[in-house]
């Protein structure tokens, strides 16, 4: 690999080191990894089965929370495996192209998972402030729409992503990544040329997609907690806000240490490295670990189907 006064031209692989900092106990840290990995797949391919092969589940809800399962599973596969290679076999290299490859499929199912998300906020909104138009609002056709489009919106706005690395940046400081796998900022962060176009693109798809989907998801809890609140018996009012506790605990796992990821990169200079990479690690792993475990204990339906399963 050519070098020119300490820097690289564009390199064939780049080194991931794992958690900076933390690489003497990277070993332990695998084994919840692994267990967070096992749980996450079993979990999400068991609901995605359960929800297919029960027609009686094929409502808007239930469509999402599928679709939803299938995200988490993709984003699991996607990033798992070549961490545990890391931490286990010091497996550290990556092919670049790989990398941006990773890079992509990581933060498009991110995007995804925002978007769906948001989808299932409108469901519960419709289902509480219009519930006799439910069923003529959210037909078949409107569902599958709902899901291409979130799936297309993620798929092109984070393709720029990859490209603008693969296409306008030609040299790297080092090919060495303080990170568990190939996030977009971080490999940014290693390039020896003028990144502001890239660090700008990012900022942009983080407020298109993460931020202006939380708006409109809090906008819809609005909504929805003003039409409980008219309801006329505290029973009411409890059972309706009962249909959307699932919801919000997924909300809240997925969004709060995402919102830490998205400020410590940007703004916590201060913040150790491995604070800030455990938790990225942490932002990717634990929701789609705890996600059918929300929806197992929460919802009765999906409870009594996994009962059923677990008793053969």
């Amino acid at each position: 690999m050519p070098f020119i006064n300490g820097t690289c031209f564009k390199p064939s692989v780049f080194t991931l080191i794992g958690i900076p900092g933390l690489e003497s106990v990277q070993h332990w840290i695998g084994i919840p990894f692994l267990i967070s990995f096992i749980l996450a797949s079993f979990g999400n391919g068991l609901l995605i089965t359960i929800i297919h092969n029960e027609h009686s589940l094929h409502e808007p809800m239930y469509v999402f929370l599928a679709v939803l399962a299938a995200t988490d599973l993709g984003l699991t596969l996607c990033i798992t495996p070549k961490m545990l290679a890391i931490f286990w076999l010091q497996s550290r290299e990556i092919h670049f192209d790989s990398c941006l490859i990773q890079m992509y499929f990581t933060h498009t199912f991110q995007c995804m998972e925002s978007g769906i998300l948001l989808a299932m906020a409108f469901d519960r909104y419709v289902a509480i402030c219009e519930p006799l138009r439910h069923s003529s609002i959210l037909t078949k056709k409107v569902l599958i729409s709902i899901i291409m489009v979130v799936t297309v919106r993620a798929s092109v706005i984070i393709i720029m992503c990859p490209l603008l690395i693969k296409l306008r940046l030609k040299h790297f400081r080092t090919t060495v990544i303080s990170h568990s796998y190939c996030e977009h900022m971080a490999v940014v962060k290693v390039a020896a040329e003028n990144t502001r176009i890239r660090r700008a693109y990012s900022l942009i798809v983080a407020f298109l997609t993460g931020g202006v989907d939380f708006i409109l998801i809090i906008c819809s809890y609005v909504l929805i907690l003003h039409t409980v609140f008219h309801l006329p018996s505290k029973d009411a009012r409890l059972k309706t806000l009962g249909t959307c506790v699932s919801h919000v605990c997924v909300i809240l796992v997925f969004y709060t240490p995402a919102f830490f990821s998205f400020l410590t990169h940007r703004f916590g200079h201060h913040v150790a490295p491995h604070i800030h990479i455990f938790v990225a690690n942490i932002y990717l792993l634990v929701p789609p670990m705890v996600n059918p475990i929300i929806y197992g204990v929460r919802t009765k339906r999906i409870r009594d189907r996994f009962l059923k399963f677990f008793s053969f």
